[in-house]
């Protein structure tokens, strides 16, 4: 019970934060959660030299539990392109083994600055509505598992659901934008899965990782955002189609660029 303290409510609160947003505008917990558990960890003591990596493994693991029910709604709907799901996965499984591989390697600075750049570019496309225009189809087998690959990659390192990547590809190959929201969002499962497990493997027995933990992956931060987030998306899901969305979207586009801004900051300073 030593655990159940202050910072586990700031957990669940930050949980009730990214489960509303997650619902309401259909983006991932990552790009919530890992700038305000780097204001969190280090005002815990959490030691520095792994402090982004547990932030990452700790923010990728509760996307496996918000990713089920936004899978099962948009499944419900019929918007899941389900051979895309079953091509894709076995090179996300791949990407996402390697990336999480490499995020152990690399330092809490480089991982730092790499997530800034990606919210500053994440901000970018909301703030602009970005859609590429269809030029193509659907690749087949060999490359649909070669975008799998790079999915799971770059959602690695991110620590995303990679929404921001899958999304734009999906509407490049031609596929209406709302199977590829629904395709997205069920990817998203997959790959918080097996990042997680190369995030566990990866961190086990590693030095100067905060406890309880199980691998990189911070416990008492993963049950309370994982328990406060999954019971909170459905209200934000049903307030989607009551709010102006888009314009939501570009406020929250604006707050990214404010909290890149912050955390850039405070590697260059600290």
């Amino acid at each position: 019970m030593e655990y159940i303290n202050s910072w586990f409510l700031g957990y669940v609160l930050l949980g009730v934060v990214v489960g509303f947003l997650a619902g309401l505008l259909g983006i991932g917990g990552g790009m919530t959660m890992v700038p305000v558990l780097a204001f969190m960890f280090p005002a815990q003591g959490f030691p520095y030299e792994t402090r982004f990596q547990v932030i990452l493994a700790t923010s990728m693991a509760t996307i496996i539990f918000t990713s089920i029910s936004s899978l099962r709604a948009h499944h419900g709907k019929g918007a899941v392109n389900w051979r895309v799901m079953g091509l894709m996965s076995p090179g996300i499984l791949v990407g996402g083994l390697i990336g999480s591989r490499v995020v152990s390697h690399l330092s809490t600075a480089f991982l730092a600055v790499f997530f800034i750049c990606f919210m500053f570019y994440s901000a970018t496309q909301m703030l602009v509505n970005f859609k590429p225009k269809a030029s193509r189809t659907l690749p087949g087998m060999v490359g649909l598992s070669i975008a799998g690959v790079a999915l799971g990659f770059l959602s690695a390192m991110a620590s995303v659901g990679g929404a921001f990547f899958s999304i734009p590809f999906l509407t490049w190959c031609n596929v209406p934008i709302h199977t590829a929201i629904g395709t997205s969002a069920a990817l998203g499962f997959p790959i918080a899965v097996f990042t997680t497990i190369g995030n566990v493997f990866n961190g086990w027995n590693a030095p100067n990782v905060p406890q309880p933990s199980l691998g990189f992956v911070y416990l008492p931060a993963l049950i309370g955002i994982s328990m406060a987030s999954f019971l909170v998306a459905p209200f934000g899901a049903r307030l989607a189609h009551k709010l102006p969305v888009q314009t939501l979207k570009r406020l929250f586009a604006l707050m990214l660029y404010i909290l890149g801004a912050r955390m850039l900051w405070g590697v260059l300073t600290g």
